[in-house]
């Protein structure tokens, strides 16, 4: 299970870069474009959504490997007891909050769809398609920070700890 989970946070990784070069490759298009005296249609548009997508795939492999911001200044002081219960409460309010932006970015997706909502730009494309990805990345997120909730209720050190730099040699 821990390899497919790896695997499920590095392809997510991947998946952000890729929507990165993406964007690269829209943008530059568009200036080539530009100067050979054409349009790249709805560039924009495409650049955004890959921006979107780039950003919320980034996620679950940001939080793995220590990226987000923790501000450790207090809590660095803590007893190990603590400490433990604090980052114990914080993953539990994050998993609340992640698994009801999960929740609604799939409704959110399923109503798209539903209602076949197109995009307003040049090129017309149900708006559905964009959306798939952030909600892909919210849910590979909601997983990862469920992953470590298990790891510290097993009392092993949680992912992000791993690589944050912090002088922790024992396991919470």
């Amino acid at each position: 299970m821990r390899f497919l989970l790896n695997k499920l946070y590095l392809a997510s990784g991947y998946l952000s870069g890729f929507c990165i070069v993406l964007i690269t490759l829209i943008i530059t298009a568009q200036i080539v474009g530009r100067m050979l005296g054409f349009i790249v249609p709805s560039a924009e548009d495409f650049s955004g959504y890959s921006l979107a997508a780039a950003t919320f795939f980034g996620l679950a492999y940001t939080f793995r490997e220590g990226g987000h911001i923790r501000v450790t200044l207090v809590i660095q002081k803590w007893g190990k007891s603590a400490r433990y219960f604090q980052e114990l409460l914080v993953l539990v309010l994050a998993l609340l909050l992640v698994s009801f932006m999960s929740f609604y970015s799939i409704h959110m997706v399923w109503e798209s769809y539903l209602f076949e909502e197109v995009s307003s730009g040049y090129v017309s494309i149900p708006i559905w398609m964009p959306q798939v990805p952030v909600a892909l990345g919210i849910v590979m997120l909601n997983i990862a920070i469920l992953d470590d909730v298990i790891m510290l209720l097993r009392r092993k050190m949680p992912s992000y700890k791993v690589h944050e730099g912090e002088l922790h040699l024992e396991e919470v």
